[in-house]
């Protein structure tokens, strides 16, 4: 197995990006940019849908240290144990997926203007999608399914929280997809 390579260049190409945009562009312009890369309700309905991939490159702020150690470890693992075509595919279906399943949601919902325009872009969705699917890697057993159980348990969490957001559904939405993919991966 070779070393992981597009995890460390995803993680790095993110916050440098992040440094990057705070450093180049003033407020407004940085605004301007994230609303463009967002997977908001406004954007997907007028038919925006190149925001799927791009929202998944740009974050609002750099990721602090400890967040972006563990993306690095969970897609490094990733890339690593099952490769990295792999790995893109299963963060391309929690990412994608789960944004996907959110907007019909929020669009059934009938979201208020602030909902519908909210920036939504980060790396968390593609986070949580492989973290579900690695869960797959456990020995068959206790080991994987307390794992499972954990992970929803943590990502249920906040949605029964009163101050909850779309987004909080999102990440249950793509751990959920990601050990789906494991499921399916194995027949």
């Amino acid at each position: 197995m070779d070393a992981p390579v597009l995890a460390p260049v995803y993680v790095g190409g993110v916050q440098l990006g992040a440094y990057a945009s705070r450093k180049l562009l003033d407020a407004p312009a940085c605004q301007d940019l994230l609303r463009a890369c967002s997977t908001n309700v406004d954007n997907l309905s007028a038919g925006r849908w190149p925001t799927l991939g791009l929202s998944a490159l740009v974050v609002e702020e750099p990721m602090e240290l400890p967040y972006a150690l563990l993306l690095l470890a969970v897609l490094g693992y990733a890339e690593y144990a099952r490769g990295a075509w792999w790995t893109a595919g299963v963060f391309l279906l929690g990412h994608i997926g789960a944004t996907l399943l959110v907007y019909g949601g929020l669009v059934a919902s009938r979201p208020s203007p602030t909902t519908r325009s909210a920036l939504d872009v980060g790396t968390s969705y593609g986070f949580y999608g492989v973290a579900g699917a690695l869960t797959g890697t456990l020995p068959r057993g206790p080991w994987r399914t307390g794992a499972r159980l954990a992970l929803l348990a943590l990502s249920a969490r906040p949605l029964l929280r009163r101050e909850r957001t779309f987004t909080d559904a999102g990440h249950a939405v793509a751990l959920c997809l990601g050990m789906a993919a494991s499921w399916g991966g194995r027949r």
